[in-house]
């Protein structure tokens, strides 16, 4: 995870109410995202996941779908991406996603009861996103083979302690610099 190390130092940081954000690529968009950098990541969550029997990845629109859709087309297994928009299809599930910066309605589609799920998503910080969306999958009765975020920002509350989150690396926000806390992640 050398590109994405090297990348996370070089982030700057912008200031969110009281919250210190690093601006990515995988996380925003800017600045530009390399392949080498896409590529080095897809390949860390392919060798960290859990894919056995694995027959839907599951993402939070927007951040997630970039890292999912490869991750998707080096392993063969379909995406549903977690909507903002609502379309009022059968079995549409809502849920709110509650981030450290923002409030906001997602909705979710095409996942079944008894479906074996990967849920990725770029960031882990607050846990919000993603506690959102387990419980919304548990709501269905799906089964979450494995979560696994890119990049785990640590020192802030965290509402995934009650499920295993697997990370490519983790960081923390000192005096406005990204600081590597564990190169390996979680898991």
């Amino acid at each position: 995870m050398e590109r994405l190390s090297q990348s996370l130092r070089d982030a700057p940081i912008i200031q969110k109410g009281e919250y210190e954000y690093f601006v990515h690529p995988i996380s925003d968009g800017v600045p530009m995202l390399e392949p080498e950098l896409l590529r080095e990541i897809v390949i860390g969550i392919i060798r960290k996941a859990d894919l056995d029997g694995v027959n839907k990845i599951v993402t939070p629109a927007a951040m997630g779908i970039h890292i999912s859709t490869a991750v998707s087309l080096m392993t063969d297994i379909p995406l549903v991406v977690i909507r903002k928009r609502q379309y009022g299809l059968e079995g549409e599930v809502s849920l709110a996603q509650v981030t450290g910066y923002s409030e906001n309605e997602m909705y979710l589609n095409d996942v079944e009861p008894d479906d074996r799920v990967l849920l990725l998503d770029d960031v882990l910080s607050t846990g919000g996103t993603l506690h959102s969306i387990t419980s919304a999958l548990e709501e269905i009765g799906a089964d979450i083979a494995d979560i696994v975020a890119v990049i785990k920002k640590v020192g802030g509350e965290n509402k995934m302690d009650d499920h295993d989150v697997k990370t490519l690396i983790n960081v923390d926000v000192v005096s406005g610099s990204v600081v590597i806390v564990d190169e390996n992640g979680d898991g």
